[in-house]
């Protein structure tokens, strides 16, 4: 299968803000697996997890083996709360900090 390859500065730019801009390392609380965050809204998070924070998982590892294994879109409670915690803290903002 081919894969299509971004050239347009436009595209890559749309990329960048998806994928990279305003993210903020975090670890889960419960097993360290370590993610980028950006909370869009109060209602928006976004979460790119990397092979490491994905094979790191408590959570994921536990649903691994089940006997289809792990459903792909399942997420982590525990990262959630991890999360919800560092925007209580002030460590992720809710919304843009661009200016």
């Amino acid at each position: 299968m081919a894969y299509i390859v971004p050239t347009r500065p436009e595209t890559l730019a749309d990329r960048a803000l998806y994928t990279e801009s305003r993210l903020i390392e975090l670890a889960c609380r419960e097993c360290q697996a370590r993610v980028m965050v950006r909370k869009n809204s109060e209602h928006h998070t976004s979460i790119q997890w990397t092979q490491a924070a994905v094979a790191d998982c408590a959570t994921f590892a536990e649903l691994s083996q089940q006997e289809d294994g792990r459903p792909i879109h399942s997420g982590c409670p525990r990262l959630v709360a991890s999360i919800e915690e560092a925007v209580r803290d002030g460590t992720v903002p809710i919304g843009s900090t661009d200016e």
